[in-house]
């Protein structure tokens, strides 16, 4: 059974009401994620939060009364879109104040037009987005570690010995997105084949 994304009880309280479309990585960029996370997790323990689940985020919405129409326009995004390449180029960082250390994406002709035409769908909408930024300030990412509780010092050691770039990177193709709703403290998902 694929594991929830998030399970942290103060995370999933954070994300009530929110939709988020993520893609699963399965194989290869899966097995380095979990590979970064649990040497994180073995440095820092619980001093720190962690996903519970590989996941790159497309897409957040806050659209609590409207879930309906924003599974409407995933679906319908999902039946034009092909397989997915996921190339894994490095495990990098977001810099305070978000210290998030990532597994960064290679920005993939499939990965952009995904993106794209995501916004599209939801151009033609009058649906609530929340953190989106143009395609071209995008940076495709895993998130392994969410390190916001670290002083100043301890992220910087943190950032400097976890960032490497991948000579021979990891990658895999989803064929599949996941929409994914919280609500009541819980997370939903359901799977959203790709048609094109």
């Amino acid at each position: 059974m694929a594991r929830d994304f998030m399970t942290d009880p103060g995370q999933l309280r954070d994300l009530e009401g929110q939709q988020y479309i993520v893609l699963r990585p399965v194989g290869a960029v899966m097995r380095e994620f979990d590979q970064v996370q649990d040497a994180a997790k073995q440095r820092l323990g619980d001093r720190v939060r962690y996903p519970g689940a590989a996941h790159v985020t497309l897409r957040g919405l806050y659209e609590p009364e409207r879930i309906d129409a924003v599974r409407s326009v995933v679906q319908a995004w999902a039946a034009q879109q092909h397989p997915i390449e996921l190339v894994l180029e490095a495990v990098d960082s977001f810099p305070a104040p978000w210290q998030i250390v990532i597994a960064r994406l290679r920005r993939t002709p499939a990965l952009l037009h995904a993106y794209a035409t995501l916004t599209d769908a939801l151009d033609a909408t009058d649906l609530r987005r929340i953190g989106e930024l143009p395609l071209e300030e995008w940076t495709f990412h895993l998130s392994t570690v969410y390190a916001k509780t670290l002083d100043a010092e301890a992220w910087a050691q943190l950032a400097s010995d976890t960032h490497h770039e991948y000579p021979v990177p990891p990658t895999e193709t989803v064929t599949e997105a996941e929409f994914v709703t919280y609500s009541d403290g819980v997370e939903h998902r359901e799977t959203v084949a790709f048609g094109g």
